[in-house]
């Protein structure tokens, strides 16, 4: 099993035990999605992604809109504290966009 799919299982298996939220990245080439789940009933609270985003726009910039839209809907849904999984990407570039737009906008993980 490579290492990327062991850190995966093992955080989403101590997000669990601990009852967080799980907010949890996904990016592809050209676009970037973030979604937080409730792991204890497996079913997503919030989500939000770049597909709808209009205009030219480098992609750390989507990440930016995505982070604070997500922290706006979270907001709202009575969501204030969450667990960033990252999964197997690294900490950087569009990945931390996202994360410091959503705390800037009042998310706390």
């Amino acid at each position: 099993m490579s290492l990327p799919v062991k850190r995966s299982r093992k955080s989403k298996a101590a997000v669990v035990k601990n009852g967080r939220l799980r907010l949890s990245v996904f990016k592809s080439n050209t676009n970037i999605y973030a979604q937080i789940v409730d792991d204890a009933i497996g079913k997503t609270v919030v989500s939000s992604s770049s597909l709808k985003l209009i205009g030219d726009m480098s992609l750390t910039d989507k990440a930016r809109l995505v982070g604070s839209d997500l922290a706006d809907k979270a907001l709202k849904s009575q969501v204030k504290s969450v667990w960033f999984d990252r999964g197997a990407y690294k900490f950087t570039g569009r990945v931390k966009a996202l994360a410091d737009a959503a705390r800037s906008n009042g998310l706390d993980f």
